[in-house]
């Protein structure tokens, strides 16, 4: 495992905001393994339960709870940790919950990202970061085609237009104050992340589990929309690889996405029968005419980082479904301890899976 991403993060300082998250969770467990010190920045787990508890974390990394906006705070964990390393994943990340409180969405994921990064600027010593969006920051025009890094951003919801912006506050800093600076930022945008572990609300997957747990159909609101749906460590692996690659050439700080093969772009109706192949059950459409608007069909072009980092996805979609039913059956009755194992296990699949495939961050070390 040590030689994944070139061995560029054993022994580094590693800080990650929104370590409490789904995605921030399996970030920091998979850095752990790498050999990476990491110091994670974030308010409270959001959800109960919380991967991030259920894997013990806080008892195996630097735990600094926080919140992004908090600039004096801020600047101290910056200070503390010196990182060599920063992932910014802290947000508000649902498209819904940006409808009840739209300040709250544009506050965290815009200034928010706006004091991660004027954080950053005293640094005096070489430092990727990667601030990650969304696929959704794009203005969706219901294309048949992948999304490129050159087309506009925007958003019809406040979420959408809350990491569109995030994403011109990324590219201000970046050519104001990072262009001749040793701190190199970079921003990822990825699609629809399924994985063992996310207990979020208004999310198709664990609201699929939740219903099968208790033994009730699965409310389906929006069968017909499409989504780039990928398994959580094909973002993630492209994230660490964009910021291992960044250590060597700055001309990679720039804007990538990450989402998977054109094939993988399926209905929520197909996600949820192949879902329902690993645990039976069944689902009610519950559509809602008069629900707040989101996207019917969205996907992702990832040409550049397959150019320029030579990254592709790994798993497709029915290994991403396996793969996430899987850890949610077992942990569902199992020991702190065998979910950890669990966690490991999978983030070993992917790896070895992604190094017989031969995809350049799994190969041996630069």
């Amino acid at each position: 495992m040590a030689a994944a991403f070139g061995n560029a993060f054993a022994g580094k300082r590693v800080l990650v905001t929104g370590h409490t998250g789904f995605k921030g969770a399996w970030l920091a467990e998979w850095l752990l393994t790498l050999g990476a010190q990491v110091t994670g920045y974030a308010l409270s787990s959001p959800t109960s339960p919380a991967l991030f508890e259920q894997l013990g974390l806080a008892a195996r990394i630097r735990h600094l709870e926080g919140d992004i906006r908090d600039a004096a705070n801020w600047r101290r964990a910056v200070d503390s940790t010196a990182p060599e390393f920063v992932f910014h994943l802290a947000a508000q990340p649902l498209v819904r919950s940006s409808y009840v409180d739209p300040v709250g969405t544009f506050d965290t994921n815009v200034l928010g990202t706006v004091q991660v990064l004027e954080g950053l600027r005293t640094l005096p010593h070489p430092c990727p970061v990667v601030c990650v969006t969304t696929d959704k920051c794009y203005e969706n025009r219901e294309w048949l085609y992948g999304y490129r890094e050159e087309d506009p951003l925007g958003g019809h919801d406040p979420y959408s237009a809350s990491k569109a912006a995030a994403e011109i506050v990324v590219g201000a800093y970046r050519r104001s104050f990072f262009s001749q600076h040793p701190v190199r930022v970079a921003s990822a945008r990825a699609g629809n992340v399924i994985g063992g572990g996310d207990w979020a609300l208004d999310r198709i997957v664990p609201d699929s589990i939740r219903a099968l747990i208790d033994g009730r159909a699965i409310p389906v609101r929006n069968r017909h929309a499409t989504r780039p749906w990928q398994h959580v460590l094909e973002p993630l692996s492209g994230y660490l690889w964009l910021a291992a690659r960044m250590a060597a050439d700055a001309k990679l700080a720039t804007a990538f996405n990450f989402g998977p093969a054109h094939d993988a772009n399926r209905t929520v109706g197909e996600l949820v029968t192949e879902l329902l192949r690993h645990w039976p059950g069944s689902w009610s459409d519950q559509t809602q005419p008069a629900a707040p608007h989101e996207a019917g069909r969205l996907q992702l072009s990832t040409d550049k980082a397959d150019a320029l980092l030579g990254w592709s996805p790994t798993w497709n979609f029915s290994e991403a479904i396996a793969a996430t039913v899987n850890w949610y059956r077992t942990a569902h009755t199992a020991t702190p301890a065998a979910i950890r194992s669990l966690t490991l296990n999978q983030i070993a699949d992917y790896h070895a899976a992604a190094r017989r495939q031969r995809i350049a961050w799994a190969m041996d070390p630069l």
